[in-house]
């Protein structure tokens, strides 16, 4: 049904194909996004237009809070990789709006008595830490671009466990747990979780919706 409704929503806010590609791979479905359809959104932020439709589909993602977690922490994982592999002006937009991911350090928010809001503050973390080392952003720019590249043919693969099992909420751990980079599991540009097809026109998509939701 999530899917239905997401589809029906796109329709009626007339989003672009560039906001619509960012609330998929966004969504609050259990799974990561694909490398497949990250690098796509990667690829559009180098166009003036589709640069600004993403970026302000994503800063809304990140502003969301509770059950919607999902949204906020897979927004910050679609931006670590934009910061890499898309252009340059994905950082520079960040940096001047860093305070806006820090405060997700605070990020809150507990669900069957597991903190999910924990995957959230660490990615946070780990991004307001790279965004404030230029050194650091600049090699990772370069081995990001270098494996983007080398997996430029590789559309299907296998999905991260990791990403994986902190979307499904699995993957509760301590602060101190969290011993990965920014570079890590679910953010390398050769891991997909899944491949999406090319979207059909919007009117195609509602009226799938609409007939899925017909019992006949």
């Amino acid at each position: 049904m999530a899917p239905i409704r997401r589809t029906v929503k796109n329709v009626i806010h007339n989003y672009t194909d560039s906001q619509v590609k960012v609330r998929e791979a966004t969504s609050n479905d259990p799974w990561g996004p694909s490398s497949t359809l990250m690098s796509e959104i990667a690829d559009l932020t180098y166009n003036v237009v589709a640069f600004s439709e993403i970026m302000q589909m994503v800063w809304k993602r990140l502003n969301d809070h509770g059950k919607n977690w999902r949204h906020v922490y897979k927004a910050l994982v679609l931006l670590d990789y934009l910061i890499k592999t898309g252009s340059e002006k994905v950082a520079q937009q960040c940096k001047e709006n860093i305070f806006a991911i820090q405060t997700l350090k605070d990020f809150q928010y507990v669900e069957n008595n597991k903190d999910q809001g924990v995957n959230v503050r660490e990615k946070a973390k780990q991004l307001v830490t790279l965004l404030k080392d230029d050194e650091r952003l600049k090699n990772e720019r370069v081995r990001a671009l270098k494996a983007k590249e080398r997996f430029a043919k590789n559309t299907a693969g296998i999905g991260s466990t990791s990403v994986q099992r902190q979307l499904s909420g699995e993957g509760q751990r301590s602060a101190g747990s969290h011993g990965e980079s920014s570079g890590s599991a679910g953010l390398n540009p050769g891991t997909a979780v899944h491949v999406l097809p090319s979207f059909p026109s919007r009117w195609h998509q509602l009226i799938f919706a609409l007939r899925s939701l017909s019992p006949f």
